[in-house]
């Protein structure tokens, strides 16, 4: 069955990196949109970034641009987010998903199963 296993979370301190990972088994990432989400303890859900495997446009929640970037190798089957700068309320957990997505992150949906996520934890 086609998953997706989200991994790279950790703990980190205020102003540090973290990358993740999206690795996709029982299918091939090339040509599906790819977007993460995050999710805080007593908040809903979030989109955070997306990439489109199409034409490569991607998308930026307000909250993450100029500091997170998402790319993708597709050789590893993989999309990462490269997380800089990053601050406590960056803190959740993390997932990747299959998307649909029509022109502004606040758009996106996903499709599929959810995986179990990655913990993000930012703190000093």
């Amino acid at each position: 069955q086609a998953r997706l296993v989200e991994s790279g979370g950790g703990l980190v301190r205020p102003g540090g990196s973290l990358r993740l990972s999206c690795t996709a088994s029982g299918f091939t990432l090339d040509y599906y949109a790819i977007g993460w989400f995050r999710q805080a303890p007593g908040k809903e859900r979030e989109g955070v970034s997306c990439t489109k495997g199409s034409d490569g446009s991607t998308y930026y929640a307000d909250s993450v641009k100029g500091r997170f970037t998402i790319s993708r190798d597709n050789a590893k089957n993989t999309v990462y987010l490269q997380m800089n700068s990053l601050k406590p309320e960056d803190t959740a957990v993390y997932y990747c998903a299959t998307v649909t997505i029509s022109g502004t992150i606040a758009t996106m949906a996903a499709f599929g199963s959810w995986g179990l996520g990655t913990q993000v934890t930012v703190s000093s």
